[in-house]
């Protein structure tokens, strides 16, 4: 008699971080086709120029397909360190943008700004969490 075994799924260590990558992945990805698509009334909104709206778009695009399939990755410590790292980053930028105001933001971008350094900032938390579970 031949007995099979098969790894149980919530064993798995690195399922949060592998989760909180993909999700991070997803919805930047996501933003940004949103915000390549209207760029130009989204600049108009946040005081910025439809050529920054495009950038952003182009960045957070790029960023959602890197990060989804460095998630795929059998080895994630350095994958995970390096996009905790990136989002830290992202976090520190957005606030000094607000703060020194070297851009001429409406209100409403201080806060789209503000949103977004929000939103790194819990991502490179959770990430951190799935980080700390790896064995």
């Amino acid at each position: 008699m031949t007995a099979l075994t098969t790894p149980t799924l919530s064993d798995s260590t690195d399922s949060l971080l592998r989760f909180a990558l993909r999700a991070d992945a997803l919805i930047v990805g996501a933003a940004g086709l949103v915000v390549g698509l209207a760029a130009a009334p989204m600049a108009a909104l946040e005081g910025l120029t439809a050529v920054h709206e495009y950038g952003l778009a182009a960045f957070c695009i790029s960023y959602g397909v890197v990060v989804y399939f460095l998630a795929a990755l059998q080895e994630l410590r350095g994958v995970g360190i390096g996009v905790i790292a990136a989002n830290v980053v992202c976090t520190l930028v957005a606030v000094a943008v607000v703060v020194t105001g070297a851009l001429p933001l409406t209100g409403i971008g201080v806060a789209a700004t503000l949103g977004c350094a929000a939103y790194t900032a819990f991502f490179a938390g959770l990430q951190y969490r799935g980080l700390r579970r790896l064995s």
